[in-house]
């Protein structure tokens, strides 16, 4: 590329009508053993809420929030509000956020199977001393390197999903990710269901049967094989086309290797990554990276997953009906991610991003109303109000699983050019995390002084995304990963931001 000339950014022309291949049974294989790396996510997600729930964990670690939670009566909405409890659950995320940053350099420089034994072992090892966990600084030091495992697997298995799978059933593989997620959550709730009834030491076993995924995943990113984009990115042109060829069943692959081709060769020109993500050529794509998991995120779906069985008893429900009414959010989570999978390649992102959006808000103001009207201090809701309220969560939680729960992750997976891919995936999880850490450590003041306006904060956020979504998001269906720079120099607003074509400088920054 000349120095100061004017070049296309990576992928010259548009090539995907001359894509071939087809779905092979070794790449729905290597996409089903990569995405286990969600429910390594998923577990914890679900795990927590449960075992914070605990009288046995409870009694050991907080103690003053087991005393608080025998006199229940007396505030409904502040019996969990308790800093260190909360510092329990988001420690975990905070450490996946440094980690996930570390993480890219990694996935750039040694491809994506290395950041996803990483992960799975550092998630095994946290795994192993939460189960055998002490004191609190042994419980806070194993929650740190369940977040390191995170971090890493959250950065390189969207991205593996995503170089994998071909351009017609992108969406649908790459929605595996969310579906191990989901199913992780699932079986976390089934496993606190049955542990709680082993006082003292139930909650215990429920931490350690996270060594299981971590294991899964560990083994699983040995057996895998590189993507071909990473492949070539990392100067393994000949490997590249053979996996090419193999997961696409044809040798008949020159237009996707010539895209993957160029790319690499601009990747590889740029030599800051993160400083090449905020010049204004990838401004859309940095918005996107920030936006979608911020919104993820601020659908206050992970307010309900962590704290189902809390949420659930701070209702009126004792403490098994909590853990069952969780267990059926997160069976209806796991269930819904099926209709996102067999609709997001034929129907689009878009649109269940704003159908999606739009349930959940009529959800969020539902259950608000209920819990304002039928519910305060020294108040339990009747049975037939906490079932409906019960009914209206897993609606909203039918809407988040086809909707931004998977696309969330998806849709920033598959917008990046390969020269910033790893980067901003980067960006993309620590986002997430960080959100995830903050709501972590602030929902149960925010339930505590918000009350059930706690549900119309999360709403009034969810309007605002599904208007972003309306305004600023293309439809990327359909669209080979290479080539999604063009869209970008279509849409109506990004057009006028980014320019057609990038400058090279004299040290072959763009």
């Amino acid at each position: 590329m000349p120095a100061g000339g004017l070049v296309p950014t990576g992928v010259a022309k548009e090539r995907a009508e001359l894509y071939q291949g087809r779905v092979t049974l070794y790449v729905v294989i290597a996409c089903i053993v990569a995405a286990v790396g969600g429910s390594i996510f998923g577990y914890d997600i679900g795990i927590s809420g449960g075992v914070t729930s605990m009288d046995g964990f409870l009694r050991e670690f907080f103690h003053s929030v087991y005393i608080s939670k025998q006199h229940a009566h007396e505030n409904n909405y502040c019996k969990y509000d308790n800093q260190g409890l909360a510092a329990f659950t988001s420690s975990l995320y905070f450490a996946g956020l440094v980690a996930s940053l570390v993480a890219s350099p990694i996935t750039r420089k040694y491809g994506r199977r290395t950041s996803i034994i990483c992960g799975g072992f550092s998630f095994l090892v946290g795994a192993a001393v939460n189960a055998a966990a002490q004191n609190l600084a042994m419980l806070l030091f194993g929650r740190i390197m369940l977040g390191v495992g995170i971090g890493f697997g959250n950065q390189a298995v969207p991205l593996y999903l995503s170089e994998m799978a071909p351009t017609h059933l992108r969406g649908a593989l790459n929605m595996m990710f969310q579906l191990a997620t989901t199913l992780g959550i699932f079986t976390a709730n089934m496993v606190n269901y049955g542990t709680q009834k082993l006082e003292p030491w139930g909650w215990r076993l429920s931490l350690g049967l996270a060594a299981i995924p971590a294991t899964l995943m560990t083994v699983g990113g040995c057996l895998l094989p590189e993507t071909p984009n990473s492949l070539i990115e990392t100067g393994s042109k000949e490997r590249g086309r053979k996996v090419l060829e193999r997961i696409r069943g044809t040798d008949k692959v020159d237009a996707e290797f010539e895209d993957m081709v160029d790319a690499s060769e601009l990747a590889n020109s740029i030599k800051h990554p993160f400083r090449n993500i905020l010049k204004k050529r990838n401004r859309p794509q940095l918005v996107m990276a920030i936006c979608m998991p911020t919104f993820q995120i601020l659908t206050g779906i992970n307010s309900i997953l962590f704290y189902a069985p809390v949420l659930f008893q701070s209702m009126g429900f004792g403490g098994n009906a909590s853990l069952y009414s969780s267990a059926v959010t997160g069976a209806v989570l796991a269930g819904s991610t099926f209709i996102s999978i067999a609709a997001v390649d034929r129907l689009g992102r878009r649109v269940l991003l704003i159908s999606g959006g739009i349930q959940m808000i009529i959800c969020q103001v539902i259950v608000a109303i209920i819990l304002g009207v039928k519910f305060g201090d020294n108040q339990e809701l009747s049975k037939g109000y906490s079932i409906l309220v019960v009914i209206v969560i897993c609606l909203f939680v039918l809407a988040f699983g086809w909707s931004w729960g998977p696309l969330g992750w998806t849709v920033p997976s598959e917008i990046f050019p390969l020269e910033i891919r790893s980067a901003g995936q980067s960006i993309t999880v620590a986002v997430n995390l960080l959100f995830t850490f903050i709501i972590a450590q602030c929902f149960l003041a925010m339930l505590c002084h918000f009350k059930f306006g706690i549900f119309l904060f999360f709403a009034s956020w969810i309007t605002v995304m599904t208007v972003f979504v309306y305004f600023f998001l293309p439809e990327t269906k359909g669209v080979p990963i290479e080539e999604i720079i063009f869209l970008w120099r279509k849409h109506w607003f990004w057009k006028k931001i980014i320019p057609e074509y990038p400058q090279v400088d004299d040290n072959h920054n763009v």
